[in-house]
């Protein structure tokens, strides 16, 4: 059976917008791909507005395994002060089936570090 491109599975940003969903997508290559610092910053963001609205957020990527489980790790970094393994930890503790690679870890380490030299300098 040929693959069916995503873009005939699910709505277009547009179509979402025009439902009320507001998107953030931060590209990263599949399987292999690592966020960049500033993706994690930006995600977190946007993540952290939704929520003082009030609102949910729903991050993914294709199979849920690595680079949403690394978002979400990011946002848990920032608003608990965990460390990065403290937060897979956690995922893991709910979705047994994550899987954060070693680049992804190291973002995150380098996430872990920011937020707490950040957290240092407002205090």
């Amino acid at each position: 059976m040929a693959s069916v491109p995503t873009r005939f599975l699910c709505n277009s940003s547009k179509e979402w917008k025009q439902v009320g969903v507001e998107q953030l997508r931060l590209s990263t290559v599949d399987m292999t791909g690592v966020p960049t610092l500033t993706h994690l910053q930006k995600g977190v963001q946007f993540v952290l507005k939704y929520q003082s609205l009030g609102q949910c957020v729903y991050v993914h990527c294709k199979a849920g395994r690595s680079r949403s489980a690394t978002m979400v790790a990011a946002y848990l970094v920032q608003v608990h002060n965990w460390s990065p393994e403290e937060a897979i930890r956690f995922i893991s503790s709910i979705r047994s089936h994550i899987h954060v690679r070693p680049g992804q870890l190291q973002v995150l380490r380098e996430f872990h570090r920011m937020t707490v030299t950040a957290a240092q300098e407002t205090s």
